[in-house]
């Protein structure tokens, strides 16, 4: 484990020194959350989990989950999905 976490801390270095954002570099999810109506994730690994009261979305350190009603996804593309619905939480499992 502790070459995968010298693997990060030196792309997160490298991704500081250039001024690049952390989610380009580490592969990391970008979460984008409007109201409490829509939600975007960026740069994830797959769909887990899908109801219309949940929702769990693999990422590189784990999985999103999202707990709503009438929860739907609008959008799955490979490197974005849209969840529209009543969403109540957010979680990072």
């Amino acid at each position: 484990m502790a070459l995968h976490d010298l693997g990060k801390k030196v792309k997160k270095q490298f991704s500081d020194f250039l001024e690049m954002p952390g989610d380009v570099m580490m592969d990391m999810p970008k979460i984008t959350m409007v109201g409490d109506i829509k939600l975007y994730i960026e740069n994830h690994r797959g769909i887990i989990e899908y109801s219309s009261t949940g929702v769990r979305v693999s990422v590189m350190e784990g999985e999103v989950a999202v707990a709503g009603e009438g929860l739907m996804l609008r959008n799955v593309l490979p490197d974005e999905i849209c969840v529209e619905g009543k969403i109540k939480s957010l979680s990072f499992l």
